[in-house]
């Protein structure tokens, strides 16, 4: 079974993953996708845990991470992402997230897309 993998939409319909994701380059774009990926087939083996929030750590370039959280067995939310120069502000912008995403939830409010439209060139 497939772990779904959905980026965190907050309430102004802004999500901080996307915007995190936009930005990078191409190259840094295709390793975080391939990242993706394997949480999709439930490949955790890169993700450090800690405070209820995943630091999945791309060892490549400037030390990518995408900052993510498991809600139940099959979903995973994503939050955002840096390197590990800003590793620091990172994390703790992760866990705001993730405690307004459990509060959003629990009363009603939460919305998440359904699936992240990753996208791979046929050879």
């Amino acid at each position: 079974m497939l772990m779904q993998v959905a980026e965190y939409i907050r309430e102004d319909e802004s999500s901080p993953y996307r915007k995190w994701f936009d930005g990078l380059e191409a190259n840094a774009a295709a390793k975080v996708a391939t990242a993706l990926l394997r949480l999709e087939m439930e490949n955790t083996s890169n993700v450090k845990w800690f405070d209820g929030i995943g630091e999945y750590r791309i060892d490549w370039g400037p030390g990518y991470r995408i900052y993510l959280a498991k809600d139940g067995s099959t979903l995973v939310v994503l939050f955002g992402g840096g390197t590990k120069r800003t590793q620091t502000r990172d994390i703790a912008q992760a866990k705001g997230l993730h405690a307004e995403y459990k509060l959003r939830k629990k009363l009603g409010l939460s919305d998440v897309k359904s699936k992240l439209k990753l996208t791979r060139g046929i050879g």
